[in-house]
């Protein structure tokens, strides 16, 4: 048995991150939990207006994937159900928000991959995507995005709009790193001498 696990939470009032400490059937349990967040596979919802909500949920995603070390980080990530999400195409900048995003063009080049998800702690699959794509949208004003993206940044990408889409790594690798992974997930009995 190893030793209690560290998450950051965010208080849902504040916007802040605390550290919260959980014994290994706990963290067992929420894995298990998150991966069966009835909201992680919902569609979510066309932003209508960009308004103070859409900034404050912008902001919120930019701290929280810092926070987490994460490379993107999806609005339904963290429950709430609006097209948007935030992403790092340059891990020496500043994340990149991206409000109903979709793809404009994608590469018929495909490759597979390792990925992991920071709503699926612990599970690293290969996960098949296009090589380059373009991604539109608009940004936290309104204005138009549009981003040339290949590589990481593009399967990066990717993996976010599988989000908003209600699609995990789980749906999209081979049936036998599916089962692998969701052992991983399960909690785990925990034997009392």
């Amino acid at each position: 048995m190893t030793g209690p696990t560290i998450r950051d939470v965010a208080d849902e009032q504040s916007g802040e991150v605390r550290n919260e400490k959980l014994d290994p059937e706990a963290e067992a349990r929420r894995q298990l939990a998150l991966a069966q967040d009835p909201v992680l596979r919902m569609r979510a919802r066309e932003v209508e207006d960009a308004d103070a909500d859409v900034g404050k949920l912008a902001e919120r995603l930019s701290h929280l994937l810092k926070d987490a070390n994460g490379l993107g980080l999806a609005a339904t990530q963290i429950g709430v159900l609006r097209r948007v999400f935030a992403f790092l195409p340059d891990l020496e900048q500043e994340p990149v928000i991206v409000v109903n995003p979709s793809f404009t063009a994608t590469s018929e080049e495909r490759e597979s991959d390792t990925e992991g998800c920071l709503s699926l702690q612990g599970v690293v699959i290969p996960v098949d995507r296009h090589v380059s794509l373009t991604l539109e949208g608009k940004d936290v004003q309104g204005n138009d995005v549009r981003l040339e993206l290949e590589g990481l940044p593009a399967r990066i990408a990717q993996h976010e709009l599988d989000h908003l889409d209600g699609v995990l790594i789980l749906d999209r690798t081979t049936p036998e790193a599916r089962r692998e992974a969701l052992g991983l997930l399960r909690p785990q009995p925990i034997l009392v001498r």
